[in-house]
């Protein structure tokens, strides 16, 4: 595809920046039927409501929050109208269009600044700004140098504001199962590669790396954060691809979901799942 090339030691390193564009295309291409399609999807749904509900926990209404990789504004809509103050960003050109329309037509515009912007661009924006940063399905895992995107968010963020990001992880139970009983080992195993991987998305193709929770929070810290939650999202509950299998199994899913809510905060369990849930707090000023 052009995106890889190999180093002196063999292994495969990624053009970042011919990479960010093609997730970028990617995302071009679907926008305008992503926010239906998430709206059927019923797991996905549950995963938006706990990742906002982390939010809604850390930051009261009247904060400034900046959805990092906001897509079509399935959460500024309802943050909006919660109360909060919204700066959202995205960079699919096409996702901003589709978030402008949405919170327009909510007429919670007032509320809700989106702007074409890339997390790796967010020294664009004014520094110490928000009170939490927010980031919901995984734009996290596509920025081309985390401990860069890190410390741009902790200068964006006010002494003690709160990341809120749902992050997908390195080890699914559900994905290893299920492509591991069908054979397909290297798609039951992509999520361990170290480096950005090429995952399909309706024909295009997203550019993506898996991180584990202390491996991410590692980048955190050095940015002066500290975790204050940590959950799973999709241990128990299968993952959202896996739609057809939820929408049979209801009764089953929403005990599993249970379950999840219950334990997924345990250590040894929050790490794994298709996302984790993590809350970090930046360090206030006389800390």
């Amino acid at each position: 595809m052009g995106l890889m090339t190999a180093d002196g030691r063999g292994h495969a390193t990624v053009a970042l920046d011919l990479a960010l564009r093609e997730t970028q295309r990617a995302f071009d291409g679907v926008a305008a039927g992503y926010d239906r399609s998430n709206a059927e999807n019923v797991t996905l749904c549950d995963m938006r409501q706990r990742a906002r509900q982390a939010l809604e926990s850390a930051v009261a209404p009247g904060s400034h929050v900046l959805d990092l990789g906001c897509g079509p504004g399935t959460d500024d809509e309802p943050l909006a109208a919660r109360g909060y103050r919204v700066t959202a960003i995205d960079w699919s050109r096409a996702m901003v269009d589709e978030a402008r329309r949405r919170v327009a037509r909510a007429g919670v515009e007032h509320r809700v600044d989106v702007l074409h912007l890339g997390i790796h661009q967010l020294d664009a924006l004014a520094p110490a700004t928000f009170d939490a940063a927010y980031s919901n399905f995984g734009p996290l895992n596509c920025v081309p140098d985390l401990d860069a995107a890190a410390r741009l968010i902790a200068a964006r963020l006010r002494p003690g504001g709160v990341l809120v990001a749902s992050v997908i992880g390195r080890v699914c139970p559900w994905e290893i199962a299920l492509y591991g009983a069908r054979g397909q080992w290297r798609r039951a195993t992509i999520r361990f590669a170290r480096d950005f991987v090429p995952v399909p998305l309706e024909g295009r193709t997203v550019w993506t790396r898996y991180y584990a929770p202390r491996a991410f929070e590692r980048s955190f810290a050095a940015a002066g954060f500290d975790r204050v939650s940590l959950r799973a999202l999709g241990l128990f509950v299968p993952p959202p691809y896996a739609r057809a299998f939820a929408e049979r199994h209801r009764t089953l899913v929403s005990g599993l979901q249970w379950i999840e809510d219950a334990v997924g905060a345990l250590p040894g369990l929050r790490a794994w799942g298709d996302h984790f849930l993590i809350v970090l707090k930046k360090a206030a000023a006389d800390d």
